[in-house]
């Protein structure tokens, strides 16, 4: 069986006495997907903290590509190949759908802070942006300012930074939270077709089940800090608990 790529032990936070995340484990294999799913409350976003540097755990260990980074700040995570987006659209709203992307590439180049001027003039950067907007369906929307993209647009370019500082392990934060059906459809695709591209392991957390079971491969349920179930998207859906405790709760807010 392959390693994993990420592999978390017994990672614990607490809050005076509160346990925010309690012992949960993972393994996160190359290329797969695997979504993280649970109540508010549940942990979700503390597990991602924890991952991504913003917050240092209790207790426990995270290991990226066989190498501990338990409690290293974000920018050298970032830099070993982990990339995060957020709930909240994170992008320069002033800007060009374009000049957001190169923006992003100058930086993780470490080339010079006159971003933009530079940018302009460099092959580089100009083909390795225009490969990324193809990517996400936005060349034809490269030269539009990024304030008047529609709501999915804007995600799509937020992903699109992402993907800017090349990395392996993607952290998806509620992709499409706020979305319209039909919007939450067309990046749930583009999504689906950048993890069969095999270029990208994706960590997802998200509300809406029909992404969960339509992207992922594993599926975590945290419940209360814990890891409730985990298994194949099938098993998650018959399982008793993960029924009474979650997908119970979805099914009852869906009726109501």
């Amino acid at each position: 069986m392959t390693e994993p790529l990420l592999s978390i032990r017994d990672l614990t936070k607490t809050f005076g006495g509160v346990h925010a995340v309690d012992g949960v484990s993972l393994d996160v294999r190359p290329r797969e997907t695997v979504a993280l799913i649970g109540p508010n409350g549940a942990g979700k976003t503390t597990f991602y903290n924890m991952i991504s540097g913003r917050m240092m755990p209790t207790s426990g260990s995270i290991h990226y590509d066989g190498d501990e980074i338990t409690g290293l700040p974000p920018h050298r995570i970032s830099r070993l190949g982990i990339s995060r987006s957020f709930q909240i659209t994170n992008i320069f709203q002033e800007l060009s759908v374009r000049q957001n992307v190169e923006v992003a590439l100058t930086a993780f180049h470490g080339k010079a802070l006159a971003m933009l001027r530079l940018a302009s003039r460099d092959r580089e950067i100009i083909d390795e942006a225009h490969g990324l907007l193809e990517r996400l369906g936005l060349e034809a929307l490269a030269e539009q300012r990024a304030g008047v993209l529609s709501y999915g647009d804007k995600r799509l370019l937020e992903i699109a930074i992402v993907l800017a500082t090349r990395p392996r392990l993607v952290l998806l934060d509620e992709p499409t939270a706020g979305m319209t059906p039909e919007e939450t459809r067309h990046v749930t695709h583009l999504i689906r077709k950048l993890a069969d591209s095999g270029d990208y392991t994706f960590l997802v957390t998200e509300h809406d089940m029909s992404v969960v079971f339509g992207l992922a491969d594993r599926i975590l349920v945290m419940h209360r800090g814990q890891r409730l179930a985990e298994g194949t998207p099938e098993e998650i859906r018959n399982d008793p608990e993960v029924k009474r405790a979650y997908l119970g709760e979805e099914e009852e807010e869906a009726a109501s």
